[in-house]
């Protein structure tokens, strides 16, 4: 059984940085890097609302960001720009847009903006279109809740459409156009590699994996049902599972509000999943560590007992 891939989760770290420090983010990139990490992910939203709370602020901040457990005020800085900076000072990391909010945005300009990311880093950049749950985010940006599923379907045809053609002419239910050229294109022919998720294996998750998918991730542990699910929507669109990615993420519990959690009995979760066919596994350092001085050193510690279970 090989080694998991390791993925660092580059959101949410604000106990560690400053939600303006973005140059820490960049140089912890290099240094995943360095240490032999396959990835490094963000997350977005444009706007908070107060729905961002609506559940209560999490217990402890080095927790995950979940809906309606966090405060308004929470940084989420445009992953797309970041991921240019990064893309700037490393050569083999690969970059994945984790939550791309696809309906609050044109999916021509979307194209544009991964087409040009994609090609900077030379097909370093995965991207996971997402709907997301804010409600305050929605309306902010005029883009109507209710129909944000079947915009995003309608964007993933345009952008596939775009990426593979020129000229290309679409007449949908939200978007209309003809004979538009979008160049350059994209590193590859198709486009960024695309990851799905979601809390549950559902009709129009489980459509997307088959159609546009090189990866699933899931928020959250899906059920033997939820993955049957998707391997016999796989083979009936006679697609092989082992063309799909598998993404997970390492277990955690803190000891108290105000701690830390343990790294050695969270990456002792990850065996399991490398049975169950994960192979790429997600951490956030600031779970583990209080200090951004310790990166280095927490890097190489991820790194050397994800490679003991190799």
């Amino acid at each position: 059984m090989p080694a998991p891939r390791m993925l660092m989760i580059l959101s949410e770290n604000w106990t560690l940085t400053d939600g303006r420090n973005l140059g820490d983010l960049v140089t912890w990139s290099r240094i995943a890097e360095d240490t032999g990490f396959d990835s490094v992910m963000i997350s977005e939203h444009v706007v908070l609302g107060p729905d961002a709370s609506d559940k209560g602020v999490m217990g402890n901040p080095r927790d995950y960001a979940a809906p309606g457990n966090q405060d308004p005020l929470m940084p989420w800085p445009n992953s797309l720009m970041l991921f240019s900076a990064i893309a700037s000072v490393t050569e083999r990391i690969r970059l994945v847009g984790a939550a791309v909010l696809a309906p609050l945005r044109h999916p021509l300009l979307l194209a544009r903006e991964l087409g040009t990311l994609d090609l900077i880093s030379e097909g370093r950049l995965v991207v996971q279109p997402s709907v997301s749950w804010s409600k305050d985010e929605y309306a902010a940006l005029g883009v109507p809740f209710r129909e944000r599923g079947k915009i995003l379907s309608e964007q993933l045809e345009v952008m596939k459409l775009v990426f593979e053609q020129s000229p290309a002419t679409h007449h949908g239910d939200y978007f209309d156009f003809e004979d538009i050229y979008l160049e350059p294109k994209a590193f590859r022919p198709e486009g960024p590699r695309m990851w799905f998720g979601g809390q549950k294996a559902h009709g129009a998750v489980v459509e997307r994996i088959v159609k546009y998918g090189h990866g699933f991730h899931p928020f959250g542990r899906p059920t033997a049902e939820d993955l049957q699910v998707i391997r016999d929507a796989m083979a009936e669109a006679g697609r092989d599972m082992a063309e799909l990615e598998m993404v997970g993420g390492v277990r955690y519990s803190f000891p108290d509000e105000h701690s830390p959690a343990d790294l050695g009995e969270s990456m002792d979760s990850i065996p399991e999943q490398l049975e169950q066919g994960f192979t790429t596994i997600c951490i956030k350092p600031s779970m583990y560590i209080d200090d951004q001085r310790d990166m280095e050193a927490f890097c190489k510690d991820v790194m050397k007992r994800a490679e003991a279970m190799g």
